[in-house]
């Protein structure tokens, strides 16, 4: 297993995961990839997320540094990984989870197993068990076909590609940033997120009608950008309608809880934590001063 180009390798369940964290105090923000993506491809806002509180991004098995496992796998596994996972490196809860995309498959299971250990959560454009409800039926989450191999790209495509990746990933370390852009290229990752969301609708499944989210502070950030080539895939009205179904979801969510927010941000889904770090960051300090104060209150303690 090739060791990460920045943080450690931890033993859990018989397999070595990958998790990096900066910073101290509390409650720890962790980050909760989407798929396609890995702890590294937010480090811009983990950076800046340290200088205020314990961040922590990883990978989860099957995924960017970490072991192999066999995907797609169901909610729950990765969830009580997670929990070996941040005990393993020390990292004491309650949490704060920011979750992106798939990601928020698992800040919804983990929020339903172990409620008293989230302090907060910040979802941003995240998969929940209603989203067939809310989006066009074009949409829906069983129409999401499993891709098993890298689309052919022509040389002057891929070098496009590179160009657009190194813009941005501009304030990453130079080593990993030419290592990230190599890796989201490769055949090998290409599979590995195509296959990990391949099971939505049973993911959604597994996660209705066992739980509510907790009652903390919580902030919905629904990206209203256009993901590059989306207009390949898409006519312009059904964008507009896929906004319009994100944006419902999302006011729903947030008003699911007292203590709820929606947020809009003019980013793309699949960069929201690039393209709009600076509200990202706000919205993060936003939960953790919030986390603290109810923790003044009531003379609890965290890192």
């Amino acid at each position: 297993m090739p060791t990460p180009p920045l943080g450690r390798l931890y033993e859990v369940s018989d397999r070595m995961l990958a998790l990096h964290k900066d910073g101290a105090g509390g409650p720890p923000v962790v980050f909760l990839p989407g798929a396609t993506l890995v702890g590294l491809d937010y480090l811009n806002v983990h950076r800046r997320v340290s200088q205020f509180t314990t961040s922590v991004i990883y990978d989860r098995a099957g995924t960017g540094w970490s072991d192999a496992v066999r995907l797609p796998r169901n909610a729950t596994e990765p969830t009580l990984e997670l929990r070996t996972l941040l005990k393993a490196a020390e990292v004491r809860g309650p949490y704060i989870f920011v979750a992106h995309s798939l990601g928020g498959v698992y800040a919804r299971r983990y929020s339903q197993l172990f409620p008293d250990e989230v302090a907060g959560l910040l979802l941003l454009d995240v998969l929940h068990e209603d989203w067939d409800t809310y989006l066009p039926e074009g949409s829906h989450l069983a129409g999401v076909p499993e891709q098993d191999r890298h689309p052919d790209f022509a040389p002057e495509l891929l070098g496009f590609l590179r160009d657009v990746l190194r813009q941005r990933l501009v304030d990453w370390p130079p080593r990993v940033r030419d290592l990230l852009i190599e890796k989201h290229l490769s055949d090998e990752w290409f599979k590995i997120g195509a296959t990990e969301r391949s099971n939505l609708a049973q993911l959604a499944e597994e996660m209705r009608g066992q739980g509510d989210f907790p009652d903390v502070p919580l902030i919905v950030m629904t990206a209203l950008g256009a993901d590059p080539g989306q207009e390949l895939f898409v006519t312009e009205e059904q964008v507009h309608q896929i906004n319009d179904g994100k944006m419902a979801l999302d006011d729903a969510i947030a008003r699911s809880v007292p203590r709820g927010e929606h947020r809009v941000v003019q980013a793309s889904q699949s960069t929201v934590t690039i393209d709009a770090a600076d509200e990202v960051v706000t919205a993060i300090r936003d939960l953790v001063e919030q986390s603290r104060t109810v923790c003044a209150r009531h003379r609890c303690s965290t890192l």
